[in-house]
């Protein structure tokens, strides 16, 4: 038995789509915090267990009978490691015999203050004993598609990456990607660099907005302090201004950028190219 944690989230489901591609159904868990909302993932029939980070008594039982774990990374910046930690503790105390994590590109080296609780996570896979893989997951184009539409109304996209080359891919890109590591038998101890075949800077990414829309959209590089106002500005929570503003900063010193083609050589095809998820995106 193969079991997703987070498979609700954006991430999540794709995988479990992708997995069915290659294993039955009834070998596969969703690990959700609430099945109520998992209505689709059922359909699918797939077996759904309730699996709350933050509710440790949840997870042992989730993880009965199950031989492998995706350990998709949760969204609750500042709350990870505790919450990884009672993950990997309870796959443990299951007898779980390998763990996939979703981890950060580079993460041992990131100048991304999101490394420190990937490089966490990490540190506690390998003191557990339990065999593991680490998929270390580059930023997905989506991250950037989301300000389209404030870009267009706006004719700015802004940001603090400055010339710093990203070499993001799709959601579904990396879905694919762990699908076939939690799949295969011989991923002990591997760790993959996971990137986009090309990349871009964000004024090339504006360049490109303009293009597939036919407005003007310039792109408006700010101090980090100041783009983290902006993003304030705007509505945006407080946290999440600071981890986007933080991003950028690490952007702009390499932090999002991979040449290796590690991913397309994982998933058999290239990645989807940014430029099509933009097309996507104002598809919408």
């Amino acid at each position: 038995m193969i079991a997703i944690t987070g498979a609700t989230g954006q991430l999540g489901r794709l995988v479990i789509n992708e997995l069915l591609k290659k294993v039955p159904a009834s070998e596969v868990i969703a690990a959700v915090r609430s099945p109520e909302k998992a209505a689709d993932l059922k359909a699918l029939g797939v077996t759904l267990r309730t699996a709350d980070y933050s509710k440790p008594e949840t997870l042992l039982s989730a993880f009965s009978g199950v031989e492998k774990v995706l350990l998709i990374s949760s969204s609750e910046v500042g709350q990870r490691e505790a919450q990884h930690k009672a993950v990997i503790d309870a796959a443990k105390a299951a007898g779980v015999k390998f763990i996939a994590y979703t981890s950060l590109l580079h993460a041992d080296t990131s100048p991304l203050g999101l490394g420190v609780e990937h490089r966490a996570t990490e540190a506690l896979l390998k003191a557990s004993g339990v065999p593991f893989a680490l998929l270390r997951n580059g930023w997905y184009t989506e991250n950037y598609a989301a300000s389209i539409a404030p870009a267009l109304a706006h004719h700015a996209f802004i940001g603090s990456v400055g010339e710093g080359r990203i070499a993001s891919a799709s959601r579904e890109d990396y879905a694919a990607a762990a699908a076939e590591v939690i799949s295969r038998d011989d991923q002990a101890g591997k760790v993959y660099e996971l990137a986009g075949d090309d990349s871009y800077t964000l004024a090339e990414f504006s360049a490109e907005i303009a293009k597939q829309s036919g407005e003007q959209v310039d792109y408006i590089n700010l101090p980090p302090a100041e783009f983290e106002a902006a993003l304030k500005g705007a509505g945006l929570p407080e946290g999440l201004a600071e981890l986007l503003a933080d991003s950028d900063a690490g952007a702009a010193k390499g932090g999002l950028f991979d040449d290796s083609r590690t991913l397309s050589k994982l998933i058999g095809r290239p990645t989807t190219p940014f430029a099509d998820v933009i097309k996507a995106t104002l598809a919408k």
